[in-house]
């Protein structure tokens, strides 16, 4: 028989300070958690470039300094995909554009999926991380992807 557990948490109410103008949409607002989260997380905008990245999600995803990435495409910012081949060879257009910080951008929906990541050195093992990504809207369009990454 199925179990469900059920928790509430309370309310979220932004703090008189919290700017709710043009300035500060929805992703400038993830941005600013992301730079400070202590999860491994990424936001990208809808160019692909990234917006932010935590300093764990650098580490997990083998990336340098997030003041390296900022700024750069997410392919063009170290980010090296392998495929779940024994050759492990990096993944081609057509399977990059599944990956899920993408999907989520060209979907408009939640994307899930399982990335393979090359080590930071030739040496170094790879490694695998699920990745959770969701579309961030600014005035109901897709302006961006934000990603949670969990090492496997």
């Amino acid at each position: 028989m199925a179990h469900v557990e059920l928790s509430l948490s309370e309310v979220f109410v932004p703090t008189a300070g919290t700017s709710t103008e043009q300035g500060s949409d929805n992703v400038g607002q993830w941005s600013s958690t992301v730079c400070r989260a202590d999860e491994p997380c990424l936001l990208i905008d809808a160019d692909t470039r990234v917006i932010a990245v935590s300093a764990s999600g650098c580490e997990l995803l083998c990336l340098g300094a997030p003041q390296d990435v900022i700024g750069r495409p997410l392919l063009d910012g170290g980010l090296r995909l392998l495929d779940f081949t024994a050759n492990r060879g990096e993944l081609t257009e057509p399977e990059i554009d599944k990956i899920p910080p993408l999907l989520a951008l060209t979907s408009g929906r939640l994307a899930r999926g399982l990335l393979r990541v090359q080590g930071a050195s030739p040496d170094a093992p790879d490694a695998t991380v699920d990745a959770i990504s969701t579309p961030v809207l600014t005035d109901g369009v897709v302006a961006g992807s934000l990603t949670f990454f969990s090492e496997v």
